[in-house]
């Protein structure tokens, strides 16, 4: 199974979260997509569900030299989320890694300030929040993200991807009331590799989508 694009994804996702809603299961929702590649799949999601859509930035921590190797995870303003296994693991230390973290915290505020401005984040206290991302990996932002959540005291939270590793979904298990995800390859190396389109998106295509809804 391969998806077209993430809209195709997006749509995919929309039909299970759809079935959920109609048996009253995702009651009150809000939709927050993971920018930027989150945001072309949570935009179908919220038009299905009547939601309101909203970003939730947040930032990988990437091992020294291999970037794309996460080892944790910001989510807005809360202290960084570290995978302490995989530091032991690299011989690494959050000391180590602190100019990382500085790095990715500034450019999570740019992002933060050019996604939203002066329009405050949604209130999520009592409601249904459906965390949505293009696709799941090692899990490290989801975690940021979810934890993120469920300190703000939603009523619900659910985890919903296009696909993701079974691995990293079952460790995410109990960091949601719900995890949506309709593919879950055994072969898994990289998101990318599940979509037939898989360009970066931008800012810019973060701005549209928000503005269209």
């Amino acid at each position: 199974m391969r998806y077209r694009d993430r809209a195709e994804a997006g749509r995919t996702l929309a039909g299970l979260l759809s079935d959920l809603h109609d048996r009253g299961e995702l009651p009150d929702p809000v939709v927050l997509a993971l920018p930027r590649g989150g945001i072309a799949v949570a935009a179908p999601v919220a038009r299905a569900l009547g939601a309101p859509l909203d970003v939730l930035v947040v930032r990988k921590i990437g091992a020294p030299h291999h970037e794309e190797f996460a080892v944790g995870a910001l989510a807005a303003d809360d202290p960084p989320l570290f995978d302490t296994d995989t530091l032991d693991h690299l011989g690494l230390t959050e000391e180590r890694l602190a100019p990382v973290v500085e790095r990715e915290r500034r450019e999570l505020a740019r992002r933060e300030q050019r996604y939203r401005g002066d329009r405050p984040p949604l209130e999520l206290r009592g409601r249904t929040v459906i965390v949505v991302d293009d696709g799941l990996a090692t899990g490290a932002t989801a975690r940021a993200a979810l934890r993120h959540v469920s300190r703000r005291a939603p009523a619900r939270v659910v985890l919903a991807v296009p696909v993701g590793a079974p691995d990293s979904l079952d460790r995410l298990a109990d960091e949601a009331d719900t995890v949506v995800c309709p593919y879950r390859p055994a072969a898994f190396s990289a998101v990318g590799q599940w979509y037939d389109d898989f360009a970066q998106l931008t800012d810019a295509d973060v701005l549209g989508a928000l503005h269209v809804r």
